[in-house]
């Protein structure tokens, strides 16, 4: 821990660490159970993993309007407002008997998102020295690491053992104590966006912020070609059993962490050889995600390589769009950043379908990995260039 940190700063950003795992670990569940969810609706795992791909068109599309909507209302009482709604939903989804209702819940939860994480990074900084923004965004990002590693094997778990509805009734029992944990050590927190409707085309005509959110679209897309079927995959292609896909998914989520905490110690001292690496990390784990599957060992140790790449290049976008926003907007920059981030889970999802239906399920990694070159290329013929420019 931060000795330079307070007791009253670690109680707070506990909680949100804890808030964002419950979060992400409800957006990853279908991924887990997908198999169990087509057959339990007698659909395809690609009609099914709609599921992933409309919940990220929700958030996409209501991240701005949302946030407009709430800007100035403050951000303690937004967040656990927010927590609220999201159990809500979750029960939803436990108790769907239909597929409809099981997609209508799911759109609320969607809604919930892009609230939260248009605010949590930005109340995360707002409430530790500013030496300490750093250590508090990685915070963040752990806990969506810690849902990787723990929230989706064992919602997975759950689901294979008593019902994949059970695992949706757990998440919400566990907003629930999330939300009155933050209730009690949370602090008021003014919201500082003075941000109107009228201001967005100047922030929009930011060269850099675009060229981020350009960056973040295309990772997404590559990284979630793949990911939204990891689980069909690892037990199609690799041949693994449910218990080792589960221990695959664990070790995922755990080199998470090695990423998160990488980011607060190396990019300050050299931010574009980090993100060089954590791109060409990326790239290289999608393409060769196939050929790792000819043996269990191997596809487990690309899937940690891989795991350690996207969190760190998760981090590090968010410090930049935090870094170079106006200072009355950075709610809005961020929930910009969740809706086109979630545009590219939602192109991710649906060309990987496209390719499970129409091609192989063996070559989403082959198309991932075409998508995260281009990445590359973009961050180092145009992103690089306006941030060198910004720092000279």
């Amino acid at each position: 821990m931060d000795s330079k940190m307070s007791f009253k700063n670690w109680l707070p950003l506990l909680g949100l660490t804890c808030a964002a795992f419950i979060f992400n670990t409800s957006e990853f569940i279908p991924i887990g159970l997908l198999s169990d969810i087509a057959e339990d609706f007698s659909t395809t795992e690609a009609h099914a993993g709609m599921l992933i791909s409309v919940y990220a068109w929700i958030v996409m599309i209501l991240s701005l309007p949302l946030m407009l909507l709430v800007s100035k209302i403050e951000l303690r009482k937004l967040m656990l407002c927010t927590i609220v709604m999201f159990m809500v939903c979750q029960l939803l989804s436990s108790f769907s008997t239909t597929y409809s209702m099981l997609m209508a819940s799911r759109i609320g939860v969607a809604c919930t998102h892009a609230i939260f994480w248009s605010i949590v990074s930005p109340l995360a900084v707002s409430i530790v020295p500013d030496h300490s923004r750093p250590l508090a965004l990685s915070m963040i990002v752990t806990g969506t690491s810690i849902a990787m590693i723990f929230g989706l094997p064992l919602g997975r778990l759950i689901g294979l053992s008593i019902g994949w509805r059970t695992t949706f009734l757990c998440v919400g029992i566990i907003a629930f104590i999330t939300a009155i944990y933050l209730m009690s050590c949370l602090p008021k927190v003014p919201n500082k966006d003075g941000f109107t409707l009228h201001n967005l085309p100047a922030l929009l005509k930011n060269p850099l912020l675009i060229g981020l959110y350009i960056l973040s679209l295309l990772v997404a897309t590559s990284y979630y070609t793949g990911y939204s079927y990891i689980e069909p995959f690892l037990k199609q292609v690799a041949g693994l059993s449910d218990g080792w896909i589960t221990t695959t998914l664990m070790i995922f989520g755990g080199a998470g962490i090695i990423g998160s905490f990488s980011f607060s110690r190396f990019y300050p001292k050299s931010s574009f050889r980090f993100m060089n690496t954590v791109l060409l990390g990326i790239a290289a784990s999608l393409l060769l995600f196939r050929l790792s599957a000819l043996l269990p060992a191997t596809v487990i140790m690309l899937c940690a390589v891989w795991g350690i790449a996207v969190t760190a290049f998760n981090v590090a976008l968010q410090a930049e769009i935090i870094n170079y926003s106006p200072q009355n907007a950075t709610s809005i920059s961020m929930s910009i950043f969740s809706g086109i981030f979630n545009l590219g889970i939602g192109c991710g999802t649906l060309l990987g379908g496209y390719v499970c239906t129409y091609i192989s399920i063996d070559k989403i990694g082959y198309v991932g990995g075409v998508v995260a070159v281009m990445a590359f290329v973009y961050w180092y013929m145009r992103v690089k260039k306006l941030l060198q420019a910004k720092t000279d």
